[in-house]
């Protein structure tokens, strides 16, 4: 039985983001976690777009054919996560629970959108919405 495409879309440019996703460790048995820089255009960001998800308000893991978006995501992502190391395991316990990562999520995204707005960032506005470059 072959394992189902991992596949992490999120934003390179953001330092926090970045790092997250650098840190975190998938098991094993559960496969390979590709990563996807969101401002390349690939066919994984094309579906995103499909669907109607706005890249820059939350990144989106693709596990097979499905699509989780922002706080499903990093929720999904706690669940596949190896428990080992002090960030993987802090990971676990503060998104393993789907109630704290829809709390959390979007507070974390507003600290992730005011940073990228400091660092003088553009958005990468993969829907398209006129006026809605910038952070």
């Amino acid at each position: 039985m072959t394992q189902p495409a991992l596949l992490l879309v999120y934003d390179k440019e953001c330092p926090v983001c970045d790092m997250y996703c650098r840190l975190v460790r998938i098991r094993e048995s559960v496969g390979d976690l590709q990563i996807v820089d969101a401002r390349d255009d690939s066919e994984v960001l094309r579906e995103i777009t499909d669907n109607g998800l706005d890249i820059d308000q939350g990144m989106v893991l693709k596990m097979g054919d499905r699509l989780y978006y922002g706080a499903d995501a990093i929720h999904m992502l706690a669940l596949i996560s190896q428990r080992s190391g002090v960030f993987n395991r802090f990971n676990y316990w503060l998104f393993s629970s789907q109630r704290r990562s829809r709390v959390l999520y979007p507070v974390f995204r507003s600290f992730r959108n005011l940073l990228l707005k400091l660092l003088g960032k553009t958005r990468i506005n993969n829907l398209g919405i006129p006026g809605n470059e910038t952070f």
